[in-house]
This record gives structure tokens, C-alpha cells and sequence, in this order.
């Protein structure tokens, strides 16, 4: 079992930054595939960025260059940082972790609002 406990959204504007904080519970994180999502609203969840075991990170066209996607072992924490911002990068996020040998996203956080003004 794994509780994720997301952080760090807010109200900017067009331009600004954020970083988003998700803290892990667990012993094994470091093995875990550890993923960033985002719901705007009235639309599908989709990927934002995700980091393989810690081996390689892959980003959602929409946010490459913008988006940096990091993780901290040590603290059992997953960051992603969000420069640039739009107002279409408004969106609930969430982050999500797929434990080892799965390929299942199987424990989510409760989500972190970030919205985006023009």
C-alpha cells in the first residue's frame, strides 16, 4: 500500500511558476514508476510526465521544455516543476505511482488545483 499526498498548486498568472510536491509513503518508491497527470476542466485525465523507475522521464508534447519531472529517493517525493505557464495548463494534477512488475497506475493522490490566468 501506498498514500500519495500532493502539494504546492495555487492561482498564478500566464508566465509564472510552480512547483508541485507529491510525498510518498513506503519503503520501496525508489522502485516504483512515479507519474504526473492533470484533469482540465470538462475534459480526460491525461499524462503530463512520467519517470520510469527513476531511469528515464517522458513528457506530454504540450509541456516539454516547460516541465521538469524530478524525484527524491531519499524523501520519498516526486516534484514537478512547472515553468512558463498557461492559462490551458490549468488543470487539476495529480500524481500517481505503478509499483514494479505492474502496469497498472495503482495508488493516486487527491489531486492539487493549479490554475492559470490570462
Amino acid at each position: 500500500q501506498m498514500q500519495l499526498v500532493e502539494s504546492g498548486g495555487g492561482l498564478v498568472q500566464a508566465g509564472d511558476s510552480l512547483r508541485l510536491s507529491c510525498a510518498a509513503s513506503g519503503r520501496t518508491f525508489s522502485s516504483y514508476n512515479m507519474g504526473w497527470f492533470r484533469q482540465p476542466p470538462g475534459e480526460e485525465r491525461e499524462s503530463v510526465a512520467i519517470s520510469w523507475s527513476g531511469s528515464s522521464t517522458g513528457y506530454a508534447d504540450s509541456v516539454k521544455g516547460r516541465f521538469a519531472l524530478s524525484r527524491d529517493n531519499a524523501k520519498n517525493t516526486v516534484y514537478l516543476q512547472m515553468n512558463s505557464l498557461k492559462p490551458e495548463d490549468t488543470a487539476v494534477y495529480y500524481c500517481a505511482a505503478m509499483p514494479p512488475g505492474s502496469s497498472t497506475w495503482l495508488y493516486w493522490g487527491q489531486g492539487t488545483q493549479v490554475t492559470v490566468s490570462s
